[in-house]
């Protein structure tokens, strides 16, 4: 992890020495020197970023989704595991995973297999709770470093499973940015929608689904107007799924996400392009992320924030 923030701490140094162009279309710009407290700031979230990618449950550490088409499928690492589902770490038998009658799936441990659920030991069986419940369940095996969860995608349920052995944790070739630039730090304003509306957000596994949409945010770059619906909860986060020129030109090809604070009185945004990053499946093939709306697909050159990330797993 050293090395990962040595090799984001040299980036920013570039930065400093040789300015941060803020040109969205390539034109010349005035070289931007950032003050040290911004610096320091913007190092402080990569590295909480790095951190929280390389955590042991963390979303490098996912090695499978598993979509579940019958009624009942047994788990397990086995070969010879017949209408089951194959993990690839794990016990050769887990359990017995059974659809019940009102949809939901319940699980039994396999006799002498050591599992936890929610952290306690695991005795019989059990009714799982999936990730649009207030608490899912996490299923635990390895003595912890493996986990399952259950989630509902649409109208499909699927088996996520992480291990903080998987060799897209343990290989993991660390994150690169473009140079901090504080003009990228950018004051937008919120126009809020009526209450309730939502805006439908397809994902990378073909599921559309209706997502909150408190409001739009207004921002200028480069002497243009630019507009990003946002998501979440009145009081959140506001959450942006957005794509830009560079999409698939240096940064994710996919998009990237950005987090904003809720806006004040004043109805003022602050959007940090600096700190734009790469979703879940920039690091791994069993993520199941949301695709950037029609709305937020920008004709600008986002020259801020997460480079794309080049897996050495393949």
């Amino acid at each position: 992890m050293r090395r990962f923030c040595r090799a984001a701490g040299t980036a920013l140094l570039a930065g400093v020495l040789l300015g941060a162009c803020g040109g969205g279309d390539g034109d010349d710009k005035a070289k931007t020197i950032a003050d040290p407290a911004f610096l320091a700031e913007q190092q402080a979230w990569r590295d909480g970023r790095l951190e929280d990618l390389l955590r042991p449950d963390g979303w490098t550490s996912l090695v499978g989704l598993h979509w579940l088409e019958l009624k009942a499928h047994y788990i397990g690492s086995g070969e010879r595991i017949g209408n089951g589902v194959r993990l690839a770490f794990g016990p050769e038998k887990m359990g017995l995973l059974q659809l019940g009658r009102d949809g939901s799936w319940s699980f039994t441990p396999e006799q002498g297999v050591e599992l936890t659920f929610d952290g306690e030991p695991l005795k019989g069986r059990v009714v799982l709770r999936n990730d649009r419940d207030p608490q899912p369940s996490v299923i635990g095996f390895d003595e912890g470093k493996g986990l399952v969860t259950l989630l509902r995608r649409g109208d499909r349920d699927a088996l996520r499973v992480k291990h903080a052995d998987a060799p897209t944790r343990l290989q993991f070739a660390g994150l690169e940015y473009w140079p901090a630039d504080p003009s990228w730090r950018i004051e937008g304003r919120f126009i809020p929608h009526p209450p309730g509306k939502t805006l439908p957000i397809g994902d990378i596994v073909g599921t559309l689904g209706d997502s909150p949409n408190p409001g739009v945010v207004e921002f200028e770059r480069d002497g243009r107007t630019f507009r990003l619906e946002a998501l979440g909860e009145p009081g959140g986060e506001l959450f942006f799924v957005l794509a830009d020129r560079t999409s698939g030109h240096g940064s994710y090809p996919a998009g990237r996400f950005l987090d904003a604070a809720w806006p004040g009185p004043d109805g003022k945004v602050v959007l940090d392009f600096n700190r734009a990053y790469n979703p879940p499946c920039a690091f791994t093939l069993f993520a199941t992320c949301p695709l950037p709306p029609p709305e937020n697909r920008l004709d600008l050159q986002v020259t801020a924030g997460e480079k794309n990330y080049v897996s050495p797993v393949h």
